[in-house]
């Protein structure tokens, strides 16, 4: 099952401001890693927010985390947002929405 990838308005401008090499390294992260299977865990790379409500999951791409929730009845993901490690968890802070 394929999931179609979207990218949230309030995500879009930062990922704009990226600069070509990290826009790249994302789109393929995001391609490979979450157009099949956006909620299978891994030790590094996928990881399930526990306590979060929104958003469910972060995916890591070298120094960059991707935040996103999983939509499986519309067969899709939602990028929420993008994060720096040092400043992710204030950007959760911030944007995250605590059970």
């Amino acid at each position: 099952m394929q999931y179609k990838v979207i990218i949230a308005d309030s995500a879009k401008d930062v990922f704009c401001r990226f600069d070509g090499r990290w826009r790249s390294a994302l789109k393929e992260a995001m391609r490979q890693f979450l157009e099949h299977e956006p909620k299978k865990e891994s030790r590094s790379r996928i990881k399930r927010l526990r306590g979060m409500r929104r958003p469910q999951y972060r995916l890591r791409v070298g120094n960059m985390r991707v935040f996103y929730d999983v939509n499986d009845a519309m067969q899709q993901v939602e990028i929420l947002g993008f994060a720096l490690k040092p400043r992710a968890e204030k950007w959760l802070e911030q944007h995250g929405a605590p059970e």
